[in-house]
This record gives C-alpha cells, structure tokens and sequence, in this order.
C-alpha cells in the first residue's frame, strides 16, 4: 500500500523542500498552506514530475474548524496517513504579532497539539510524526537568544515539550528534526531586519549553513527511516550543542 504524508506550512521554504524530498521517494503527499495559491500550485507542478498525488489545502492552523475541515478533505483523499511533518510556524510576522502578542504561543504549540489531536482519526496506528523546530528553539532556556526570536523559541519549545508529552506511549512516533539558520528561507531575512550581520555571523560560526533542501531530505528521510526510536532528535547544520559555548 503506497504511503502517504501531510505536511503543513508546504508551500514555501522548509515546507515545500520537505514536499518534494517526499514524492521522490515515493510517498503521495498533502500539505497545507496559508494564503498564497499560486505558490502552492508551483510545488504541485513540481511534484507532478515524481508521478505522485499531491493535494494541497488551503488552511489557517491557528483557526480550529478551518483545521477540521482540512483534515475533513484529506480524509476523502486518502483513508489514512502515515507521516505527519508539522513544519507550519511563525512568530516574526510584524501585523500578527503586533495584533495578538500570544500568536506565537498559539501557532508554534495550541495549533501543534490540536493538529496532532484531531488527526488522530485519520493517522495510522504506528504513525511518524516529525516536528520541524531550530537549535534556538530546541535548546531554549540553555542557549542565549536573540531578542526577536525569543518569543517564538520559546513557543516552539513549549510545542515540543507538549507534543513529547502527548504522543509518549500513543503508538505514534515523534521524530524531531531541528534546524540551524536555513540559508535562504524566510527566518533569518526576517532576523537580519534587526540584527544585522546575523547570517555572516553564524556562517563564521558553524561553517555552512543548510538550505531548505538539506531540511527536507533530512526531514523525508527521518520520516521513512524505521529504524529510528520514538523521541529521536535528528540535526542538520551545525551541531545543537556549538550553541552552548565552550565547557
């Protein structure tokens, strides 16, 4: 039986790298984007090349019956889904931020878990779910912070924790795939805005930075490797830990 995936926040970046990692290897993907149509019918005629189905929904995570009806339409799609790659964040977004300070908390932890939740219906029994978050993020209370990223590592964090928490003996397997700075995505444009220098910076710092394809083969192939257990972090780009300084 062919496999199948939903990414979220695929139309774009991370997400859409992460998309196309999936088809190549055979897996029939949807995924969800926000706002922009255009974008995401550009990663299906992408995808179309593989000779997978790939059905993209248009679906806001923070609003829970927009949520419902999205998991409502992959239902009729497909009877079941194997991998769950919960790739959709924010927190930089200046108009969002500024209009609900607690949009963070609600994208990067509130719309994880109810995701995670209301799936459960359609998810199968021994289902991935991959959690996409950055080194900041992952190690946060233990790393310093930039002071325009810190709400959203926080948030993200808070998001793992639950998430760890709740899959913990569900049958499900929670894989996290965390991130440096990905060279060419929307994050660190949105971080240089207010700290300027921060990608050369880090570059200086950790080597290479990845790309969005490294995440996404990364991601896709965390996601079909069986032989990872439940709660394994998985990193791309420089190691989690050159962030804690020496000692």
């Amino acid at each position: 039986m062919d496999r199948v995936a939903l990414v979220t926040g695929g139309s774009r970046g991370v997400g859409a790298a992460t998309v196309l990692a999936l088809v190549r290897r055979g897996v029939d993907v949807a995924f969800t984007y926000r706002s922009r149509r255009r974008r995401a019918e550009q990663v299906v005629a992408r995808a179309a090349a593989c000779g997978r189905d790939v059905l993209p929904v248009q679906c806001d995570l923070t609003d829970l019956p927009a949520t419902r009806r999205m998991l409502a339409e992959i239902g009729c799609w497909r009877a079941r889904v194997d991998v769950l790659v919960l790739n959709a964040s924010g927190g930089l977004e200046q108009d969002l931020a500024a209009a609900d300070p607690d949009y963070p908390m609600r994208i990067n932890r509130d719309a994880q878990v109810a995701l995670v939740e209301m799936a459960r219906p359609v998810l199968a029994s021994d289902a991935t779910v991959v959690l996409v978050t950055s080194h900041w993020a992952h190690l946060y209370g233990r790393v310093p912070q930039l002071p325009a990223y810190e709400p959203v590592a926080r948030s993200k964090h808070a998001g793992e924790s639950a998430l760890r928490e709740l899959l913990a003996d569900s049958g499900a397997r929670l894989i996290v795939v965390t991130g440096d700075l990905v060279e060419g995505t929307v994050t660190p444009k949105l971080l240089e805005r207010v700290s300027r220098g921060l990608v050369d910076r880090r570059q200086r710092e950790a080597g290479r930075l990845p790309t969005a394809d490294d995440m996404g083969e990364a991601i896709a192939a965390a996601a079909l490797d069986p032989t990872l257990p439940s709660g394994h972090t998985v990193a791309v780009g420089a190691d989690p830990s050159s962030l804690l300084g020496p000692g």
